[in-house]
């Protein structure tokens, strides 16, 4: 398809600028289409640099992914007793605690921080696998605690779970285990 214009062809039979229409809308685009194919042909990709980053954000990025990484490995055994990391982690400190818990002092507990803690309670707590009542000396407070179905639950899963951590660190020995968690502890310590 040829485009005409009233001042005719540009010598390599671009539009000239002035279109008959008055716009000169299609002229760019050819104009912008023509230099694309011109540098992209002559000129190879240049990767950006990087910035680079300091120990302790690569040790960061590190611990992040390997989290992630873990996380992922262990959630086809919760699935398949049909609960999430989130609710095994709430049903272990329960269990550290057959006295009962308030929602915040579970909170304060746990791995990472749900911030619908009751939601979540109230989920257990209808399949059967918390308890919630009024503490005796303070009736403002509300304590939970874990069943025998949330107990028999956590049985359940322990040698799955043992498992699966086994098979994830045990490779790295119990030596470098123990110092890697003492590394952990101390990050902890001072990240707040």
């Amino acid at each position: 398809m040829q485009i005409t214009c009233s001042q005719g062809l540009h010598p390599r039979g671009a539009p000239s600028r002035a279109l008959a229409d008055g716009s000169r809308f299609f002229f760019a685009i050819y104009r912008y289409h023509e230099y694309y194919l011109f540098v992209s042909s002559d000129i190879k990709a240049v990767p950006k640099p990087r910035r680079p980053g300091t120990l302790e954000e690569e040790v960061f990025v590190a611990l992040a992914r390997t989290t992630d990484q873990l996380a992922r490995r262990l959630e086809p055994v919760l699935k398949a007793a049909e609960i999430s990391p989130t609710q095994y982690n709430v049903l272990r400190i329960l269990r550290g605690a057959p006295e009962g818990l308030t929602c915040t002092e579970v909170g304060a507990r746990m791995i990472s921080r749900d911030p619908d803690i009751t939601r979540l309670m109230d989920r257990l707590e209808k399949r059967g696998l918390v308890s919630r009542c009024r503490d005796s000396k303070d009736r403002r407070m509300v304590l939970t605690r874990i069943t025998q179905a949330g107990l028999s639950l956590l049985a359940q899963l322990d040698g799955p779970v043992m498992e699966t951590n086994h098979l994830l660190l045990g490779h790295l020995g119990p030596e470098n285990l123990r110092n890697l968690k003492s590394l952990l502890e101390e990050a902890r310590r001072y990240g707040g």
